[in-house]
């Protein structure tokens, strides 16, 4: 939903709505974060989106904010870069509203709340912002709408608490999606918070919850594994150097899929005019780790026993995601910053862990890693149930692959 410009000089001047917020500039980027966080959850159920108007004072006046692409931006960016979870829905805009120069960022509520900004909730009251109880946290989780939910938000109704490693969410995953402040005050119980972070709704796990952190998660979710597979030549018929069905907690598979990547990856040399000698990784760390990361937190884990696979060719590596492009995603838009999310709670958890630091960056980053290290830009092959990304190796040419 997008306010006319009449709408939104009426708020402007309305002090006492919960749906604006008013800021002379962007230089307090934690309030205006919070904001947005507050926004997202939309505890008094106004079922509208929040508005955030920067170049605009307090009392509704124009404070003769400078409004040019590097503001725009610098707002637009705080939607990926995980600070803010579940990733809140918003737009940014460059408005002229009474002749004043305004920067508005619009955040719809979230359909999965409740919000947090670095770990901590955060609810507007009135026009007053701050942090959320106990009460409101479970008022927010009460309120998600379970048939809209995604997948891995959805509740898997034949397992039970006992299939989490109980241990590991308290002691190593609660202490990174909550504020150690937060935790500290005790006044939550496990259960409480396990509901407030979406991984539980009453007694029963999300399936999120238990591709992350079930003991056995392909016990629930068959193809919640990753297959790594290193052949000796370049088609799939080539002897077999290392074959690996990476299962278990999602973090443990990660980490053990990062490892291999890095002992793979080998060094070639070669000698400068000077008869210099020079060491190249054959592909980038990063680069692979980032596609691999986007397979695993994009694909479908809905009705497929297919897990994601990675498989090693003497000339290049394919990284195949189960499940085509999700959302408002096409082969014209993939790789260019923009995303959809298929698994929101995976994304966040993965987050959490570590292991996603700015959403919408992944493919980005791994062709800019690529292209520095002197390996040709990777291809991309979109089928309906499938995603595959090609990386060739380096001073390879991924049109002379031969299968």
């Amino acid at each position: 939903m997008s306010y006319s410009d009449a709408a939104l000089e009426a708020m402007m001047l309305d002090l006492e709505s919960d749906l604006v917020e008013r800021k002379e500039s962007a230089q307090d980027g934690r309030k205006i974060r919070r904001n947005i966080c507050a926004f997202a959850n939309d505890l008094p159920r106004n079922d509208k989106p929040g508005v955030l108007l920067i170049g605009v004072r307090d009392d509704g006046s124009c404070a003769s904010l400078r409004v040019d692409d590097e503001l725009l931006n610098r707002s637009a960016a705080i939607h990926g870069e995980g600070q803010i979870l579940p990733l809140p829905l918003m737009t940014v805009q460059r408005r002229v509203l009474k002749g004043c120069e305004v920067v508005v960022v619009t955040v719809e509520p979230s359909p999965d709340p409740p919000v947090r900004f670095q770990g901590r909730v955060w609810v507007r009251v009135g026009p007053s912002l701050r942090e959320g109880s106990v009460a409101d946290e479970q008022s927010l989780a009460e309120r998600r709408r379970a048939i809209d939910l995604p997948f891995d938000s959805r509740t898997a109704e034949a397992a039970s608490l006992e299939a989490l490693d109980a241990d590991f969410v308290r002691e190593s995953y609660l202490p990174s999606a909550i504020d150690h402040d937060v935790l500290a005050r005790n006044t939550r119980s496990f259960s409480q918070q396990l509901h407030s972070l979406r991984l539980v709704r009453g007694n029963v796990p999300t399936w999120g919850a238990l591709i992350a952190f079930a003991k056995d998660p392909v016990a629930f979710v068959p193809g919640a594994a990753v297959q790594f597979l290193r052949l000796a030549g370049n088609g799939i018929t080539a002897p077999i150097l290392n074959q690996q069905m990476l299962t278990g907690r999602l973090d443990d598979v990660v980490r053990r899929l990062n490892d291999l990547l890095s002992i793979n990856i080998a060094l070639r040399t070669s000698v400068a005019g000077s008869l210099t000698e020079q060491r190249q990784p054959e592909y980038p760390l990063d680069a692979l780790r980032q596609l691999a990361h986007n397979a695993i937190i994009h694909r479908s884990y809905e009705g497929t026993h297919t897990p994601v696979r990675v498989y090693w060719y003497a000339n290049r590596v394919e990284i195949a995601s189960p499940g085509g492009l999700y959302g408002r995603m096409s082969s014209d838009n993939f790789g260019q910053g923009d995303t959809d999310y298929r698994n929101p709670l995976l994304a966040e958890i993965m987050a959490n862990l570590g292991f996603a630091q700015q959403f919408g960056l992944g493919i980005p980053l791994a062709k800019e890693a690529l292209h520095n290290n002197g390996n040709p830009p990777p291809e991309f092959r979109f089928e309906r149930q499938l995603v595959t990304a090609t990386v060739g190796a380096h001073g390879t040419s991924l049109k002379d692959e031969t299968t």
